[in-house]
């Protein structure tokens, strides 16, 4: 069976949230989802981690079918942006939490 690959984008702040919407995506619509690597060690990050963590968030978005923007009050911070930005020149289709203006 064929399912949708999809790879999650948000803020961190919104991290309750983005947990919630990788569960729903996949047990209410059956897709697979691909999430944000939280810090939960709560390490000091890198610029090196930091730099590795985007190549790998734009691996998973290689990998998808589409993207899905956890955008909570419309906010899209701009590491997100280039990420939106990112699936946008690959062709994928982009989806959105809330209405985007």
């Amino acid at each position: 069976m064929d399912r949708k690959v999809v790879a999650l984008c948000g803020s961190m702040r919104f991290w309750d949230k983005i947990q919630e919407t990788f569960e729903r995506l996949e047990l209410e619509n059956g897709y697979v989802v691909l999430g944000v690597t939280p810090n939960s060690s709560g390490r000091e990050l890198t610029e090196r981690d930091i730099s590795l963590l985007g190549e790998l968030h734009r691996a998973k978005i290689d990998l998808s079918d589409a993207v899905f923007v956890v955008n909570v009050g419309g906010y899209i911070g701009e590491s997100v942006k280039a990420e939106i930005e990112y699936a946008k020149a690959k062709g994928k289709e982009i989806f959105y939490l809330e209405n985007c203006k």
